[in-house]
């Protein structure tokens, strides 16, 4: 089967699936997918009742394969989320009973209400996709997707991320308040019946990980990537930035172009690809200074000005073909 073909049309189903449930919302869907494709994970910061869970659930309805569920709050321990051995008396021996991790999508709701040390159970998982009990490494399902949902610093029990965690996300999306007439259509849709419960597979998890196998073969040119290292170098000698972007946030920049670019029909990168990635990959990557903080500076307004300074040339792949 050539996945490559299909793409597009797969991906707009998926977008037209989701948006049955969630009004409003298909350029941040459309990222969603996009990290799924790149095989990486997204965080959703936003204050309670916007829909951030609902998103979770209705992507991973969309998509066939096992769902699992983490409900972090200051009690939760690593051993809720990867699994524990249990010794069974009558045979004498141990029996792993796998955690919620162990799944294809896992929904990680309120990330921030656990404690660091909960929190860095996922550390494993998310980089190297498996986990490790009593000394045996048992490997994730394929296709893997960790969404974490969490809520502002600044509200009750809630601890903060750090950086090593956050940068081990491929995205950080805020979804934000409805418009009026969305929030109007949205009762609409709720008042009689929920639209979650007509949600049906779009794609099987087979076939995602098939279209993430392509993704990793589409092109990018050497031109492509100084730009984008550009970006990152400039992070690191910015005045009102104390870390810049790491290799690693450099690396998953690159890797959601190439799936961008996959969604759109090609098999290779354009300026406009790393453009159309570029906040929702770096602005949680670039630590700001105290006074910039104090001052308002968001990531966000940050790699936007990162990005007005890299000059784009015309580009033309080395199939001829101009954006």
């Amino acid at each position: 089967m050539n996945h490559k073909e299909f793409a597009p049309e797969l991906i707009d189903r998926m977008i037209s699936r989701v948006s049955t449930v969630m009004v409003g919302k298909e350029s941040e869907i459309r990222l969603v997918l996009m990290s799924m494709l790149s095989g990486g994970h997204v965080l959703l910061e936003d204050v309670p009742g916007v829909g951030k869970t609902m998103l979770v659930r209705t992507i991973a309805a969309c998509m066939g394969g096992s769902f699992g569920r983490i409900q972090f709050t200051y009690d939760l321990m690593p051993s809720d989320i990867t699994g524990i051995s249990v010794y069974l008396p009558h045979t004498g021996q141990f029996e792993f009973r796998p955690g919620p991790i162990l799944s294809n999508v896992v929904l990680a709701d309120e990330i921030n209400r656990a404690s660091p040390r909960t929190q860095s159970a996922l550390l494993e998982a998310m980089e190297e996709k498996k986990v490790t009990i009593d000394g045996t490494t048992y490997q994730l399902p394929r296709p893997f997707l960790l969404l974490a949902t969490q809520n502002p610093l600044q509200f009750e029990g809630t601890y903060r991320l750090p950086e090593a965690q956050l940068d081990r996300f491929l995205i950080r999306l805020s979804l934000g308040y409805p418009s009026p007439e969305q929030e109007i259509d949205l009762l609409s849709r709720m008042q009689s019946n929920h639209p979650l419960d007509r949600v049906k597979p779009v794609i099987m998890a087979g076939e995602m990980e098939a279209m993430q196998r392509d993704v990793k073969n589409v092109f990018v040119d050497d031109s492509i990537k100084h730009l984008m290292v550009s970006v990152a170098d400039e992070s690191r000698r910015h005045p009102r930035i104390k870390l810049g972007i790491s290799p690693r946030g450099t690396l998953s920049w690159m890797v959601a172009s190439q799936a961008v670019a996959y969604m759109n029909g090609r098999m290779y990168v354009t300026p406009d690809d790393i453009k159309e990635t570029a906040v929702a990959v770096l602005s949680h990557r670039v630590v700001i200074d105290a006074r910039s903080l104090l001052e308002g500076v968001s990531g966000e307004e940050l790699v936007v000005e990162l990005m007005s300074r890299i000059s784009v040339p015309p580009y033309r792949s080395r199939r001829g073909s101009r954006s």
